[in-house]
């Protein structure tokens, strides 16, 4: 996994209270510099590293994100994968400012967009024709003497959108900045960018997870066949399992559609749900093992569930799904609630994973203890199940292990 850095500076109110963050590339912990000449490729990284690996609840909170764009950005639908509720659009001093960026704009605006414009130090007939469409605009302090910036804010202050205080760096600065008008402050007197170091997860894997999402939650098969086909590798060993002898399907498949629907939602989620450990030939050893380890909890706790619930299918199907996830985060070296933010499972499931919590929880800590030799702690939790001994689960075990999951052809 390669290691990302994201840098992440406060945006405050005139009463100091956080309102929201600037995103911000950074190359390396130590330096707080971005070192980088190309902003599409900067902007990009924020938004891979935000939406994608960190997850933006983790990053954010509650508080929106100002993130830069350029014109490549801005006319790109690229643009459109970020969520409007979580971010203001900041447009760069470079874009220069013509009839398709006004319209572009306003088209955003429309969609629910807010948008800010970044490093404002005067007011030109571009940058006017933009205001309409604003929700802040960022004024550089630095780059004005006290009479200019004043002037300024006063014509600004005849527009809609908030002012913000950019680079204010001393408390002189700050006092001025609050004592002419503006309503936000950003810069290095009120905080400097906190670094937040991550680790990429390995886009395959990455992909695996995103399709397990769609088939968790869509039923559409067309969907789930236009996810799969932007993944070769995987179309390779989605053919080779259900084409192989095991399946023993009557007749041989001939397009992806026919793989799915042959296979079926559930197993294909389980087949899914198991590939995750078995993405990279690198440290083939640790991932055998925890594929195996990944297999038989999930096989036991199906059959525990079973037991338990012998009617509800869908409590089997979502046990099982515990109890293969579990390991997600020693295999990914990433934090369990990153991986269920990912998937975006429902609340039972993700609390049994990141704190074994609830009765999924509960069966998921009770196979750990079994792992471990910690009889005392089986003992304890088969006593709170009330519905199964030692004895039982010693013979769910052993008919975890022989059941033979078969994913030899996806590996």
């Amino acid at each position: 996994m390669n290691e990302y850095f994201l840098g992440k500076q406060p945006i405050l109110d005139r009463n100091q209270n956080l309102v929201a963050f600037e995103l911000l590339f950074r190359t390396d912990q130590i330096r707080n510099t971005a070192n980088t000449t190309n902003d599409l490729s900067a902007t990009a990284n924020v938004i891979v590293n935000t939406y994608s690996q960190l997850g933006i609840q983790n990053t954010l909170g509650q508080q929106l994100s100002f993130i830069n764009v350029d014109t490549q950005l801005l006319m790109s639908d690229t643009i459109l994968l970020l969520p409007s509720k979580n971010v203001v659009l900041e447009l760069l001093e470079t874009i220069k400012i013509t009839e398709d960026i006004v319209h572009r704009c306003s088209e955003l605006k429309r969609m629910g967009y807010q948008l800010a414009l970044d490093d404002v130090i005067e007011i030109n007939d571009g940058i006017e024709q933009l205001f309409p469409f604003m929700s802040v605009v960022k004024v550089d302090v630095l780059a004005l003497g006290k009479n200019a910036l004043s002037a300024l804010v006063n014509r600004l202050k005849h527009y809609p959108f908030r002012l913000l205080a950019e680079k204010v760096e001393t408390r002189e600065q700050a006092s001025y900045c609050m004592e002419i008008g503006f309503q936000l402050f950003q810069g290095y007197y009120f905080a400097q960018p906190n670094i937040i170091m991550g680790k990429c997860v390995d886009p395959a894997r990455l992909a695996l997870l995103k399709l397990i999402t769609l088939v968790n939650n869509e039923n559409d098969i067309n969907k789930i066949e236009i996810e799969v086909k932007q993944q070769p590798a995987l179309i390779y060993k989605l053919m080779r399992i259900v084409n192989s002898a095991a399946c023993s399907f009557p007749q041989k498949i001939d397009s992806i559609k026919h793989a799915i629907m042959a296979l079926g939602l559930r197993h294909l989620r389980r087949w899914l749900q198991l590939l995750l450990y078995a993405t990279e030939e690198s440290n083939v050893g640790m991932t055998n093992a925890l594929l195996q380890t990944a297999a038989t909890r999930g096989k036991m706790m199906e059959l525990i569930f079973i037991i338990e619930y012998p009617h509800t299918e869908s409590q089997h199907d979502r046990a099982f799904m515990v109890g293969v996830l579990s390991l997600l985060d020693v295999l990914l070296s990433i934090k369990m609630q990153e991986i269920v933010d990912i998937l975006n499972i429902p609340a039972e499931m993700s609390q049994a994973l990141v704190t074994r919590d609830g009765r999924l929880g509960k069966v998921l800590k009770l196979i750990e203890a079994k792992e471990k030799g910690d009889f005392a702690i089986v003992q304890e939790i088969l006593s709170e199940l009330g519905f199964l001994n030692l004895n039982e689960l010693i013979q769910i075990e052993l008919e975890a292990l022989s059941g033979g999951i078969r994913i030899n052809e996806a590996a």
